[in-house]
């Protein structure tokens, strides 16, 4: 087996109203260098990171469970892995898992996978694929499943910065889920279904100012998050005054983002990082491509 390396974008979930359906690839990533071994050794570049036995780490598991389902033997590889993206903060980086896990069994095992695999395999296991998407494909994705097929459509043109604020306590995703509530009752579905049509319409025709405004009206799950997330109001509305489009919370939080204009991003995150000094404040471009192997 030759040596390979897989990189893996952070991504944001739900995208304002885009609830489950639409996400955005993002400048921070996972990248993993993979060689051959007599036994599996998985490496953190990162000290912080506790030493996991391999059978108990989240990627092997997910490169396991993909060979299994191909008959194939996983060979024993040392893997040296390193992230800047941060765990349990709304940012994507289990999909990330997911999709480096995937490619690995897909490497190491010769099976040919195509891009769709991939997608449908990672949204099995993530259960929805809106972090898997832009995760593997790049820029913002949009993504339905209908009768056990993905359909998406790929935005990769977008003339926007963006600025996220990670705080540093987490936020599990299964915790921000069970406080949404079971069903919507249909005029309130309709209505934020609307919402969400208009910041699609807007993206697409680069109105950014009226995509960013109907962000911050979706009613799936920010109205119901809100309260779990540190400093919800006071972000919005600073963000807002420093000329930000929209403000969301990134997929289940506790990370929030902002769309801010072009060329514009840095210099929020600086007057941004002022006003949140116990956060990690930073100026993000969107990954446009997803996932490489080389």
């Amino acid at each position: 087996m030759k040596p390979f390396w897989i990189n893996v974008p952070a991504s944001s979930a739900n995208f304002g109203p885009g609830f489950d359906s639409m996400g955005l690839a993002l400048g921070l990533h996972l990248t993993l260098e993979v060689t051959e071994s007599d036994e599996w050794v998985f490496e953190q570049l990162d000290s912080t990171v506790p030493t996991i036995y391999y059978e108990d780490h989240f990627i092997y598991k997910i490169s396991k469970q993909v060979a299994d389902r191909h008959h194939k033997e996983l060979p024993a590889c040392r893997v040296v892995e390193k992230s800047n993206i941060p765990l349990a903060r709304g940012l994507g980086s289990s999909a990330s898992a997911i999709l480096a896990g995937i490619e690995i069994a897909n490497q190491a095992c010769r099976l040919g996978l195509s891009s769709e695999d991939k997608l449908r395999y990672g949204t099995e296991i993530e259960g929805h694929p809106d972090n898997i998407a832009p995760a593997l494909f790049g820029g913002l994705v949009i993504s339905a499943t209908i009768e056990d097929v993905i359909e998406r459509i790929e935005l990769h043109a977008l003339d926007i910065d963006i600025v996220v604020y990670i705080p540093e306590v987490e936020l599990k995703t299964e915790a921000s889920r069970k406080i949404l509530p079971s069903s919507y009752p249909r005029s309130l579905a309709a209505a934020a279904s609307a919402v969400s049509n208009v910041v699609v319409a807007s993206l697409l025709k680069g109105d950014y100012k009226r995509a960013g405004k109907m962000m911050e009206h979706d009613l799936f799950h920010e109205p119901y998050r809100a309260a779990l997330i540190p400093n919800y109001e006071k972000i919005r509305k600073q963000a807002k005054e420093l000329s930000a489009y929209g403000t969301i919370i990134s997929g289940a939080g506790p990370t929030m983002l902002s769309i801010v204009p072009s060329g514009e991003g840095q210099a929020i995150a600086s007057k941004m990082q002022e006003v949140l000094p116990y956060y990690q404040v930073k100026a993000l471009a969107i990954d446009p491509t997803g996932m490489t192997v080389e």
